[in-house]
């Protein structure tokens, strides 16, 4: 195979990413990474080590363009809204991002950046200690949770059509079920928010 002109980090971060997009994050290898870039494995070793890295450049690619400047807006919820729906935003076309956010968030500048700005919001808002602690772990418990859902369990998927069929057996969830169905993902994500940032107090 001919020798391959120099590649940039960019261009390896969208290949890994197109491979994670089209077959999921177990697929992710140093040889479908080569394939993408049509490519000998043991050339790509000249520029990443190992998954990790490759991990890495995705979290990176994904939340490059975020931007994490704490908007001016007259609460602290409606700040950590702002930020949690631009995260949103660039992660929910990647589902299969989403574990890496938490596997790489002590290794990943984008997912530091993330955590230190609504950190500092937090903290402005009088959170300290254990308490913010607490408070912050539930805030990513959501937002993982919440892009994870949407992901591998949107309202408007199959998933929800079956459980609304099942109303004699189960009536609460086919009730439930039939009513979700209405629900766009910007509501369920940003009335979800809300609920778990009211119930947030320092």
């Amino acid at each position: 195979m001919p020798r391959r002109k120099s590649l940039t980090t960019d261009q390896l971060a969208a290949a890994a990413l197109a491979v994670v997009d089209r077959d999921g994050l177990a697929a992710l290898t140093m040889r479908t990474v080569a394939q993408e870039l049509n490519m000998g494995t043991m050339s790509l070793y000249r520029y990443v080590s190992d998954r990790e890295q490759l991990e890495r450049l995705v979290v990176e690619l994904v939340l490059g363009g975020v931007d994490f400047t704490v908007p001016d807006l007259p609460t602290w919820q409606e700040r950590v809204a702002a930020l949690c729906e631009r995260i949103r935003s660039a992660v929910q076309a990647h589902p299969a991002v989403v574990p890496l956010l938490l596997v790489h968030r002590h290794t990943s500048p984008g997912v530091r950046r993330s955590g230190e700005a609504l950190l500092g919001i937090m903290a402005g808002a009088g959170f300290s200690g254990e308490r913010r602690v607490i408070a912050f772990r539930a805030l990513l418990a959501y937002l993982v949770g919440a892009l994870q859902a949407e992901g591998l369990g949107p309202l408007s998927g199959p998933g929800t059509e079956a459980l609304a069929a099942l109303g004699e057996q189960y009536p609460y969830l086919a009730e439930t079920a039939v009513t979700a169905r209405n629900v766009s993902p910007q509501r369920e994500f940003g009335e979800g928010l809300a609920l778990v940032l009211r119930g947030l107090t320092p």
